[in-house]
């Protein structure tokens, strides 16, 4: 019996609320414990004597180590389970990042850096695909900025979490060991929890009714179908597409500025300010805040539109010329902040839109591939943005330089996507996650 109007939208409810909070709690933790090296940095490179340089290469690192099960881990969560492959992430991260704390020499510190990106490998990609099995493409932009929103906020959470850890010594240890302690055991507890609490696909769910399940498969299949007869695509066609390239390209460009700024904010707030490595990860906490409102607005609209490339497109230009306005010498720092906030807001509103973009016209397995293979270039941007911000600084560049430098990256990302050939798909006026 086919499901009523207002029982799909009970069924889409019921879905978001058992999939939703879950997922964005595990991608809260897993984001914080790559980002908190930002926080920990500033006392982290005072006792162990690691310059700008060396922290450079320390955070980017870790993006290596994450290229290596990239695209296979976005195929076991297609092929296998996403319940048994999250919950492996899971545990080995939260044990490596704790073990962050005793490093003692750079090598240490990139070794570490380097095994939490290969214990995290796959964990986003995964997600996405994950999405495909539980989200019908109408409501997935929304679904995706559920989850990007864990990303500013962690930062928001985890900025004056850390800022009073920065502080704690106690039985021999330093505050910013004691970080990465508290901030990566929690991922060890959630890694167990996922085994017994997560569902890997709609007809695995005991909490939906039987037409519930049976619709929402049926609605799932149909899109795959539809997308398997209106265009035939293997694994390696994927790999030949032009927009999939323009994709990768983009999202290189973007995050070359977009996770250099992230894990530099703190130190750039600090030395912007002049004030306390307290105050700049609370200042830097404004920024995050942002983000969150930035994740909401651009999820919920570009669904409402169905213009999802020009959200994405669109909000890395704008990120780009309040990143530029920022940088323009003699204004006050509140004024620099209330800029940065601005450029928070752009800076986390591509992401919802953007990842919408592969899903719409690939075979699954196609798609699973495609979205790895994107996001190997997104992480590479990881290395390289985080990389030369640190070379730089260590060289003398000031911080105007860093953030037009920054904002040149945003821009170019921008162009990029908007060159993306997509349709525009149906609005969802009447569908709610």
């Amino acid at each position: 019996m086919a499901l009523t109007a207002d029982q799909v939208s009970t069924l889409r409810r019921k879905v978001a609320w058992r999939i939703l909070p879950l997922v964005i709690l595990l991608y809260l933790v897993a984001y914080l414990d790559r980002a908190n090296v930002g926080f920990a940095k500033l006392r982290m490179a005072r006792d162990l004597g690691f310059s700008e340089e060396v922290f450079g290469l320390g955070i980017g690192i870790f993006f290596i180590g994450y290229l290596t099960l990239e695209i296979p881990g976005a195929l076991l969560v297609e092929r296998w389970s996403a319940r048994k492959w999250f919950s492996r992430i899971l545990i080995t991260w939260g044990f490596i990042s704790a073990a962050t704390a005793f490093v003692t020499t750079a090598f240490e510190f990139n070794f570490a850096r380097f095994m939490l990106g290969v214990a995290e490998a796959g964990f986003f990609p995964g997600i996405i695909v994950y999405f495909t099995h539980w989200f019908p493409y109408s409501v997935r932009a929304r679904a995706m900025s559920g989850l990007i929103v864990a990303v500013p906020f962690s930062l928001a959470l985890g900025a004056p979490i850390s800022a009073l850890l920065l502080d704690v010594d106690w039985r021999g240890l330093h505050g910013w060991q004691w970080l990465f302690i508290l901030e990566g055991l929690p991922a060890v507890v959630l890694g167990v929890v996922t085994l017994f609490v997560m569902t890997d696909r709609p007809r695995q769910a005991k909490w939906l009714a039987q037409e519930e399940r049976d619709h929402l498969e049926a609605e799932l299949a149909s899109e795959a179908q539809a997308k398997d007869s209106a265009k035939k695509i293997s694994i390696w066609d994927a790999l030949k597409m032009r927009d999939v390239w323009l994709l990768a390209l983009g999202i290189f460009a973007t995050n070359t500025g977009g996770y250099a700024l992230g894990f530099w904010m703190p130190t750039t707030v600090r030395s912007l300010s002049g004030g306390s490595d307290q105050a700049a990860l609370f200042y830097s906490g404004l920024y995050y805040l942002s983000g969150i409102v930035g994740v909401t607005l651009s999820g919920w609209s570009s669904d409402r539109t169905g213009h999802h490339k020009w959200h994405s497109a669109g909000a890395m230009v704008l990120a780009a010329t309040l990143l530029a306005i920022s940088s323009i010498p003699g204004q006050p720092f509140p004024l620099v902040m209330m800029w940065l906030c601005f450029t928070g807001l752009a800076a986390y509103a591509w992401p919802p839109p953007f990842w919408a973009l592969p899903t719409i016209s690939l075979t699954a397995s196609a798609a699973a591939v495609s979205i790895g293979f994107i996001n190997i270039f997104a992480n590479i941007a990881g290395y390289f943005g985080n990389h030369l911000m640190g070379w730089m600084r260590h060289n003398g560049a000031t911080d105007r330089e860093c953030l037009l430098f920054l904002a040149g990256w945003y821009c170019l990302g921008g162009i990029i996507v908007s060159l993306v050939r997509t349709r525009r798909q149906p609005a969802a006026l009447a569908t709610t996650v």
